[in-house]
This record gives C-alpha cells, structure tokens and sequence, in this order.
C-alpha cells in the first residue's frame, strides 16, 4: 500500500475548477516532482493534503487513514511536514531557538515559552541541524543567514514531528544553481535514512529531472502526465500542454 493516495480530488473556486478529479499514489521512499504551468493547480493540491483547504470532491490517505477534512495541524500530528516557499524560519530566533520551537510544537509544550523553554529538547534540535548541516550555526541569528542556509533550517523545523510524509513547495525558489542541487542532495539523502516519501513542486526543471523519481504534471486542474523523468520528457502531450510545442526540458519553466 501506498503511503499517500489521493482519490479524485476535486476543488473550485467561485465556479472556476481549480483540481478535478485527481488521483495518484506516493509510496514511500520516492521523491516525486508535481509541476505545471501557473495556475494548474499545484498549490491547491498542496493545500488539499495538507488540510490547508477542504475538498469539493474526494479523499486522501495517509497509510491506508483518511486525513480528508482535517485541518493543518491534526494532519502535522499525523505525520505531515511542509516547507513553503516563503521561509517559516524564525528571524527574531536563533537557528537553535526556531528548530527547539518546532519541537515543542511538536510535543504540545508552547506554552512553555521562551524560558525555561531555551534548555528543552536542545539535543533532539541539534541532531537535526547536524542532519541538515547546520549545527555549526545553531547559534546565529536566523535573520542574518544567507537564503539557503535559511532553507536548510526550515527543512529541520519540518523534521521535527518525524514526518512520514515531506511536502516542499518550491524548496529552492530564490536559490542559485548550486544551492539548489545541494538542497535536493541532502533531501534525497533524508529520504533515503528515513524511508520518508517526498511530493515537492517545483519550477526549476533542471532540479526536477536531476531528482525526482518520478514527475506528475498538471494543466488546468487535471493530471496530464505521471511517469519517470525520462517518460514525461518525452510525452509530446507535455510539450504540448505544459512547455508549448517544441519547447526544452532543460531549464526553469
């Protein structure tokens, strides 16, 4: 069985069919690509997993439960990370500060903020910065990182609740060429230790077909492609819809 199954799900907005009748299984340990051009319904699919929004239409499990409806939070508690694309870190709070917040989210204790809070969980927090990389920098100011060390810390602050389940929206939107594939690397690395499965959306096409085990593609709500890279590079239909006829694979979409 599959980690994630999505049951034709369906969603509008004033009349207007953001999602219809989309279906697809994640299991774990993959990572998978879901792209498209503007307006093709990605976030809306993001938001419908992640409790964010309600269905008109359909269902989503979680290993074999219905997490249909619940909000963002039961479905966190569940077993569901996020990452977006604005960064949740922190600025106000150091790298370690921000990492042990999401852990006393984690384990219902945020009202034991600030102090005595800085001494709790300080070594489950460094675990996961030294898993990301940047337990050197646990004591810095989040505001003063560069964008993808800020990045790097999001990504232990939606490891905390130990997530079956990654989703990443544009992980490295704003990021250059080699802090992009650097983020990828140490995510697929994370899949791999943990077994977690991935579902990302992502603009970058060079990230796409260099990491993604697979790639969904969606236009105008509807699901237009689901196969390997190799596959979807070559569906004219692709090319077609999404990319426009002709056009390449190589670059940002």
């Amino acid at each position: 069985m599959s980690l994630l199954q999505v049951q034709q799900l369906s969603k509008s907005f004033g009349g207007v069919a953001a999602l219809e009748e989309l279906s697809f299984a994640l299991p774990a340990g993959q990572m998978l690509a879901l792209i498209g051009p503007n307006g093709a319904g990605k976030s809306t699919c993001f938001n419908l997993i992640n409790g964010q929004l309600r269905p008109d239409r359909g269902e989503v499990l979680l290993d074999g439960q219905s997490i249909t409806g619940l909000d963002a939070r039961r479905i966190w508690r569940r077993g569901v990370g996020r990452t977006f694309q604005v960064s949740a870190a922190f600025s106000s709070m150091t790298v370690l500060q921000s990492v042990q917040a999401a852990l006393l989210s984690h384990h219902r204790r945020l009202w034991q903020l600030w102090r005595p809070a800085d001494s709790l969980f300080r070594q489950q927090a460094m675990e996961l910065l030294d898993q990301v990389g940047m337990a050197a920098q646990a004591q810095r100011a989040c505001a003063v990182l560069a964008y993808g060390d800020i990045k790097r810390v999001e990504l232990a602050m939606a490891l905390s609740n130990a997530p079956r389940l990654l989703l990443m929206d544009e992980p490295t939107a704003g990021m250059a060429t080699q802090e992009r594939q650097a983020l990828m690397a140490l995510t697929r690395r994370l899949v791999n230790e943990r077994g977690i499965a991935v579902l990302f959306t992502e603009h970058s096409m060079d990230v796409v077909f260099a990491h993604a085990d697979r790639i969904l593609v969606l236009a105008r709500g509807q699901l237009v492609a689901d196969g390997a890279p190799a596959v979807v590079r070559a569906d004219a239909r692709v090319r077609e819809l999404y990319f426009g006829s002709g056009a390449s694979f190589g670059g940002a979409a």
